[in-house]
């Protein structure tokens, strides 16, 4: 396993050289740059600007721009400078990284709690509909099956943005004036206290449900057809029929071989730091990287984008390494050579 791991990372190396030449194209093949907007203004003169494109090299070929853009990236660590906001970029994603992680792993983590019980039971609900003696707990169990599924269809076709829009006109209705953010406005820039973790508690539901409802609603459809394929498996089967208790059969043999699917999918939600929520992200002014990316595409602010760009590659090609290595944790017919 180890050395599986050692030869994914050393693989990613020429992959994430392939992306960072695919983003800088993608970028440079936008018309214009930032500093066309300010041709025309009195107060910014040419000179100014010519300075500035030779000072980033962005008045050299497009080659020499990409390799040194590359080798400030390698050799130093530096990731470029923001036009927009006159600042690093590496100080600006710094100061948005840590609310993005903290409020994606949080919505991951409560979305997984909800969707995989809902799947499991959704499951055992659909094949009540094969006992032909049905009892007081397989006709509650069918009844929930069509609630639950109601429920995904539903929340799988409401985008998270609208969901957010919602949330916040049923606050405004309310009367509630401290709507968006994570924080009112007397403790955004105060020090830490348990007034305002509680400030934080108050608001951090309404991201919580405009983005985790369509992954709820996902994963609980994945974990209810995962099961449905698990459990008429013949070590399913077989396991009945030694007698083995119906608690332990579903969660020693049927979850655990069911839940392998969601496994891969939780790599893949990775990426979805930074480009999956960017317009709820908007709405409910949250002060994560999705929307520091939309500006900086909409600004042509190059060296934001393509560092954003390659991060998301990069959260991509770890989270299918995780995922593959979870997977053999848990699967022990899983082997790699």
């Amino acid at each position: 396993m180890l050395s599986y791991a050692l030869r994914r990372l050393l693989g990613m190396i020429p992959t994430l050289l392939i992306i960072s030449l695919v983003c800088f194209a993608v970028i440079k093949l936008q018309p214009g740059s930032f500093f066309d907007q300010y041709r025309d203004d009195p107060r910014v003169t040419k000179a100014q600007i010519d300075a500035y494109n030779h000072r980033y090299a962005l008045d050299q070929p497009n080659v020499v721009q990409y390799l040194i853009w590359l080798k400030n990236i390698l050799f130093h660590g530096d990731l470029g400078y923001s036009f927009a906001n006159d600042r690093p970029v590496t100080s600006m994603i710094g100061e948005r990284l840590g609310w993005t992680v903290f409020l994606s792993v949080l919505t991951l983590l409560v979305s997984w709690l909800l969707a995989v019980p809902l799947g499991i039971y959704t499951a055992l609900g659909q094949a009540a509909f094969s006992n032909p003696r049905k009892t007081l707990g397989d006709r509650v169990a069918i009844g929930a099956n069509y609630l639950m599924n109601f429920f995904g269809y539903i929340s799988m076709a409401i985008p998270d943005f609208l969901v957010a829009l919602l949330l916040v006109g049923w606050l405004l209705a309310h009367h509630k004036t401290n709507v968006g953010g994570l924080f009112s406005p007397e403790f955004i820039d105060a020090p830490w206290s348990w007034a305002k973790v509680k400030d934080l508690l108050s608001h951090l539901w309404v991201p919580m449900i405009a983005i985790g409802l369509e992954g709820v609603a996902g994963l609980m459809r994945q974990m209810r057809a995962s099961m449905l394929d698990v459990i008429n498996q013949d070590y399913v089967r077989t396991a009945r029929a030694k007698g083995l208790a119906p608690r332990t059969v579903l969660w020693r043999h049927a979850v655990r071989n069911a839940v392998n699917p969601l496994i891969s999918l939780a790599g893949l939600s990775l990426p979805s730091l930074i480009s999956g929520t960017i317009v709820a992200s908007i709405v409910l002014n949250l002060p994560t990287i999705g929307p520091f990316l939309y500006d900086s595409l909409i600004n042509k602010d190059q060296f934001v984008s393509m560092a954003l760009l390659m991060f998301s590659a990069l959260l991509l090609l770890l989270g299918n390494l995780l995922a593959d290595l979870a997977l053999a944790s848990v699967d022990p017919r899983v082997r790699f050579e």
